[in-house]
């Protein structure tokens, strides 16, 4: 398909790619916040537990799938251009990569009471959130080796195996829940302690189950699984060369919502729980515009590939528009249940009233929170990988988390205004990407063929 089939010509191919995509995305994260709800029956303080053990263990992840990130897009380039035999030595540096990162990352979770102590937090909620970090690291690895593997699949567009993981994760998930975290069938009772190593436990059951689809459904000539195509060092720096600011871009933004929490913290235990509940239902619809940003990250790559600059700018766009529609949608159910919403994951009076409060605020941070994940995505499709880091730098840092200090912290204003410091730097970011794009996307259409990886 080219750029000539028009805007009309771009919704399904983006929709089949990205439906299964933000489903996997959403079931990683369903994991989380099956862990949250749960958890929550064990009581405020084991959840205060949790939300702030996941506080730092999350920016770690997230900087570690930010550096395998380049998979999907070199993948994608190859693919597209018709050099499908490189995309298996693209799957090998990825798996050698997310090992070398996963083992770094798990030993660094090992410091997480020492890390929450220096944030200022009170010393029995550091000691209970060191617990949690020190678990979730024992399946970092896991983690990291599943997304090397889910990242190959979707650039040669092969989404669907990482969904069917994602339910199997799930359910293992919910089933070693209620093992660990209430004790039953004669466990010890472990509580957020319990949920954090059962999500450890199956991040390595996710990881056992797309690396055998591979194995045993891909086309072992064709992308080069038998007998692969390409130089490991070359393939390696162009995928760290799209790797290292993308893992600095997730950093900077997981790290400045991380802090988010660490200042929730500061305010008592209701509070954190209470922002720890309406950011775990934010970061799960943002799993649907993640769909969205991989399709048009794959999308883009693609037209790239084939030299199609018109292309390029209706796949960023339409990706970006169809995202839109369905985080509005989702808004106006969250503006419409906030109490339902937060039922879902807690019982505790204390918490239910100011939970309920920060899900309301949150409806209005869907829309841009995802556009601008979506337009980064496209961005990264290009190529143009070291200006989004400088914009998420600036909406997440310079705006977000000194507004929500003022606000939450020093104007007393609690979880909800630290969600509405979420929402301003959102829209500073999706605003300041949009234009991006924009340019980058008139240039492509104007000088194609795009620029090389």
């Amino acid at each position: 398909m080219n750029g000539a089939t028009g805007w009309h010509g771009h919704i399904m191919p983006t929709l089949r790619l990205a439906l299964p995509v933000m489903l996997a995305r959403a079931g990683a994260l369903v994991l989380i916040a099956v862990d949250v709800a749960m958890t929550g029956r064990a009581g405020a303080r084991e959840l205060a537990h949790y939300g702030l053990g996941s506080a730092p263990q999350v920016p770690l992840m997230l900087i570690g799938i930010g550096l395998l990130l380049g998979i999907v897009i070199v993948t994608a380039f190859a693919d597209g251009g018709g050099r499908s035999a490189e995309c298996g030595m693209v799957w090998r540096v990825g798996l050698l990569h997310a090992l070398g990162y996963g083992v770094l990352l798990a030993a660094a979770c090992q410091a997480g009471e020492w890390f929450l102590l220096q944030a200022g937090q009170p010393a029995d909620l550091a000691a209970g959130g060191g617990r949690v970090i020190a678990m979730f690291g024992w399946g970092m690895p896991g983690m990291l080796l599943f997304i090397a593997t889910v990242f190959f699949l979707e650039g040669i567009q092969r989404p669907l195996p990482g969904v069917v993981a994602m339910i199997v994760g799930n359910l293992c998930n919910a089933a070693l829940n209620w093992l660990l975290i209430f004790g039953h069938w004669g466990f010890d009772a472990m509580g957020a302690e319990g949920a954090a190593l059962a999500t450890s436990l199956v991040r390595w059951l996710l990881f056992a189950f797309v690396a055998g689809y591979v194995v045993l459904r891909v086309d072992r000539e064709r992308y080069g699984l038998v007998h692969p195509s390409g130089g490991f060092r070359s393939v390696a720096r162009r995928v760290r060369r799209l790797g290292y600011p993308m893992a600095l871009g997730h950093g900077l933004e997981a790290s400045a919502f991380s802090t988010m929490t660490l200042l929730a913290g500061l305010l008592g235990a209701a509070q954190v729980a209470s922002f720890t509940i309406a950011m775990n239902a934010v970061a799960l619809v943002f799993m649907l515009a993640l769909g969205f940003s991989t399709a048009a990250g794959v999308r883009v790559a693609n037209h790239v590939g084939r030299g199609d600059g018109v292309g390029v700018r209706l796949a960023g766009w339409v990706a970006a528009g169809l995202a839109v529609v369905l985080l509005g949608a989702v808004s106006i159910g969250f503006a419409s249940a906030p109490v339902w919403l937060a039922r879902l994951f807690t019982t505790d009076v204390g918490v239910l009233g100011l939970a309920s409060s920060t899900f309301l605020v949150a409806a209005l941070v869907l829309v841009p929170d995802g556009l601008q994940a979506v337009l980064l995505g496209a961005l990264r499709g290009l190529s143009d990988v070291w200006v989004g880091t400088l914009v998420l730098f600036v909406a997440f840092w310079v705006v977000m988390v000194p507004l929500g200090y003022w606000m939450a912290v020093r104007g007393g204003g609690g979880a909800p205004r630290l969600m509405v410091a979420v929402g301003v730097g959102a829209l500073v970011a999706a605003t300041l990407l949009a234009l991006r794009f924009r340019w980058r996307a008139r240039r492509a259409a104007a000088e194609a063929p795009g620029p090389q990886i």
